[in-house]
């Protein structure tokens, strides 16, 4: 053997059964060994094998159940100090000790080889599949997780299914003839009342149970449709005490004065609650809406349209409108002990003179905030700017604004007796006088859809006549630093 000499290590399986007297008398698992056999390039042999014997097998379980980390072509497992130097001694003076921590750690080796074994060869995902160690805690846990998930998909689905109309509710009745609107009421659907009109009675009990946007004949055989009327609808049919911001003003205000979820906003002069609503669906549920009314009457129908809508919320949705308002009655003048401590994302104002409150208002309001004035006259803008010119308040002018709506109408052209006009082409003669028709029949085939294709009936559209005026002015004050 020259100092060159090359020693590879193979290995070869040889199943033994040993048997080690312990203190308890345990008989030990059968265990794998694996033997050395030296090789190298010495000249005595043309092969390269050593004619030297085989190496004996130590007489121990010292290299039992081999693992994939410690096969020939695998990388070996990393020896730890013990067994480092357990090695460099007499295989024979060895302790017990010894041989059962050697015993101990190559039955791990073993049942790690077995489970990564199974895994490839199952293809199955065991991701799930937990070792006895774990606790069945986790097992719990995770099942409470996904019944909780469950659960909150089903109310989901449960607040997304349409719900019937039911007592309670406020319900909104509509009849139109020849496409023009003739009656539409808003109305309490209570057990055992009638809704009553001159075009016929409808039983509150026909009503309940009905999904929304059901038409239903009156006694007089009329088509009376039957719907849930939206905020906007809400705020226009309730009682009033005074006049209400319309909701073409309200929503100007709103996007004037940037409201937002979450936002803090001060209210003065709550009216009939119409401004008020709006501001509570603006500013959802993390947000508060400080509304004060001077007048008492003007104080409680707010709060009472403000309840009445969140009953019938519940009752169409089945879940809580936020009860985000809170209603003060009293002087926005002289209010300082209210507004202490408190400050305000943004202010809306509708008070006869609102230059007399602004003084204790503005030292609540954010920089750089919005203050919205909602005024009827345009003396009351002019008497707003002379106050703001006489005072040191940080306050700049930044718009005047008057919203107006204007609707139109749009429809066929129809002849006197209810049948659509056609168009003509351009290489025909305008007649005045067209030919009678002699019998219903012949009209229903003029009207049908099929005797006027599409693009055959020429339409007139026209503003409606009867207009929205005007309502109120809107002025936009911006608080800065000066």
């Amino acid at each position: 053997m020259t100092q060159r000499l090359a020693r590879v290590c193979t290995t070869y399986l040889r199943q033994q059964r040993q048997s080690i007297k312990h203190a308890d008398n345990r008989l030990t698992p059968t265990v794998w060994t694996c033997g050395l056999k030296g090789f190298g390039t010495s000249p005595k042999s043309s092969d390269g094998d050593d004619d030297g014997p085989e190496a004996p097998a130590p007489p121990g379980p010292a290299f039992s159940h081999l693992s994939r980390g410690s096969s020939l072509f695998g990388r070996r497992r990393s020896l730890s100090p013990l067994e480092r130097v357990s090695q460099l001694l007499p295989q024979d003076s060895l302790s017990k000790e010894v041989w059962e921590l050697r015993e101990s750690k190559s039955l791990e080796e073993a049942e790690t080889e077995e489970q990564s074994q199974k895994g490839p060869v199952t293809g199955e995902d065991h991701s799930d599949v937990q070792s006895p160690r774990d606790d069945g805690g986790d097992v719990d846990a995770q099942d409470a997780l996904i019944q909780g998930e469950e659960t909150q998909e089903q109310s989901r689905r449960t607040r997304a299914m349409e719900r019937m109309m039911c007592f309670g509710e406020a319900l909104l009745a509509e009849y139109r003839r020849n496409r023009r609107l003739q009656f539409r009421k808003m109305f309490q659907l209570q057990e055992g009342m009638k809704l009553q009109s001159n075009w016929g009675v409808i039983p509150h009990q026909d009503i309940a149970g009905r999904p929304a946007g059901t038409v239903l004949r009156t006694s007089l055989g009329l088509p009376m449709l039957l719907r849930r009327p939206s905020l906007e609808e809400f705020t226009l049919f309730m009682r009033r005490g005074p006049a209400i911001a319309y909701p073409k003003d309200a929503s100007a205000m709103l996007m004037m004065m940037d409201v937002s979820e979450g936002d803090s906003v001060l209210e003065s002069g709550s009216g009939s609650g119409a401004m008020s609503l709006f501001l509570s669906r603006a500013v959802g549920s993390r947000g508060s809406v400080l509304s004060v009314e001077v007048r008492e009457d003007h104080h409680k129908r707010s709060v009472l349209n403000y309840q009445r809508w969140r009953s019938t919320w519940k009752l169409r949705r089945g879940e809580d409108w936020p009860d985000n308002v809170h209603f003060h009655h009293g002087d926005l003048i002289n209010s300082a002990p209210l507004l202490a401590g408190r400050s305000f994302n943004s202010v809306a104002l509708d008070m006869v003179s609102p230059h007399l409150a602004l003084p204790s208002v503005v030292p609540h309001l954010h920089n750089g905030a919005i203050c919205a004035v909602y005024l009827a006259n345009v003396t009351q803008i002019i008497d707003l700017l002379e106050g703001l010119r006489c005072s040191s308040l940080p306050l700049v002018c930044e718009r005047i604004i008057e919203v107006q709506y204007r609707d139109w109408l749009l429809g066929p052209s129809l002849k006197k007796d209810g049948t659509f006009n056609q168009r003509r082409p351009m290489s025909e003669e305008n007649v005045d006088s067209e030919e009678d028709v002699s019998t219903d029949e012949e009209k229903e085939e003029l009207t049908s859809s099929k005797q006027a294709p599409f693009g055959s009936v020429p339409y007139i559209a026209r503003p409606h006549p009867e207009q929205l005026g005007h309502t109120a002015f809107l002025v936009k004050l911006r608080k800065i630093l000066k």
